[in-house]
């Protein structure tokens, strides 16, 4: 069978080449812009919350992330070193790799899951006691985060003062267990320390009302049906019912602990007065940042201590979203 021949003037006709459409990037955005213009009701009453992110979260992030590319100190204007200032912190600051680093670590490690595991085990404590005195113990807890600062003045200064007249240098002498007063705001091996414990103090705040509220929240019938399929003790409750019950509670209490070991430094500048403490002894990355953005006004390499903490946060939250997140969130 011979194939079908087309006739000059069919052959002559060839397929209309078609206009190139705007680009995949491009149709996006249009499409986009539809929705939000059909959709434009719901965004008008977030509007208020959107313009107060940009303004106040979104435009200083991207203004720290542009500085740490210059150098900067608040007068002149910003000269483009690219990426410089994170090399030069890797490799030329002695301090940071050496005190600031391992301090911030250290810090972070015990006082991170120390704060969050003090705050569920006092949350179920006190949800176990009856509803009468529930509330009285519950502010007990909250109230050293609401003064912190009053509380450094007027309570831990006077604690660990290094005269005799210190609270606790006072008692130990009178025990008996020291000799002389020990100086524990000045001294290297007992600053960190100190600032670790008055921060696990203070670490009652709004992660662990969030815990307690979430204890309440957990069906009693679920204990009951736990009973029956072999649970012995309270142990074995929180592990199998009460946690994976209140996982968004969880993760709140997560980050906010996160929040709170990351933006900590303050403590150590109140309990000895200066940013820079006693042989680098305290010195965390916030501190690190005070020195050079208000002290040496680099506030180039100030926003880059800056960025690297917000990654470290980013990276700690990624975690705690993939630890704590719920079935419906896979």
């Amino acid at each position: 069978m011979e194939p079908t021949r087309l006739s000059p003037a069919a052959a002559s006709v060839r397929p209309a080449s078609r206009k190139p459409g705007p680009p995949a990037f491009a149709r996006r955005i249009v499409t986009f812009a539809k929705q939000c213009w059909r959709d434009r009701l719901s965004y008008l009453f977030l509007a208020p919350f959107l313009i107060l992110f940009s303004v106040f979260i979104v435009v200083p992030v991207l203004m720290a992330i542009f500085l740490s590319m210059t150098t900067f100190n608040g007068i002149g204007f910003p000269r483009f070193v690219g990426i410089s200032h994170f090399i030069a912190m890797l490799t030329q600051d002695f301090v940071f790799m050496k005190h600031t680093l391992p301090n911030t670590l250290k810090f972070a490690v015990i006082v991170g899951p120390g704060g969050y595991a003090l705050a569920f085990f006092f949350a179920w404590l006190i949800h176990q006691l009856p509803r009468a005195i529930r509330d009285f113990f519950t502010l007990a807890l909250y109230a050293p985060s609401m003064a912190v600062g009053v509380g450094l003045s007027v309570i831990w200064v006077s604690t660990f003062s290094g005269d005799r007249v210190g609270y606790l240098n006072n008692i130990l002498l009178r025990f008996g267990m020291i000799e002389s007063p020990v100086l524990w705001l000045q001294d290297p091996k007992t600053l960190m320390w100190v600032v670790i414990i008055i921060t696990l103090w203070t670490s009652m705040g709004i992660g662990f009302l969030a815990m307690l509220g979430g204890l309440q929240t957990v069906n009693t019938e679920l204990y009951e049906a736990g009973r029956i399929d072999g649970i012995k003790n309270s142990l074995q409750e929180v592990y199998y019912i009460t946690i994976p019950s209140m996982k968004p509670q969880m993760l709140f209490g997560a980050v906010m602990s996160i929040v709170n070991t990351l933006k900590a430094g303050e403590v150590t500048t109140l309990l000895t007065g200066v940013v820079v403490t006693p042989n680098y002894a305290g010195h965390l990355i916030n501190n690190h940042i005070e020195d050079y953005a208000f002290l040496r006004y680099e506030w180039g390499y100030a926003s880059a201590l800056s960025v690297l903490l917000l990654l470290m946060g980013y990276g700690l939250m990624r975690l705690s979203y993939r630890l704590f997140r719920t079935k419906e969130d896979e």
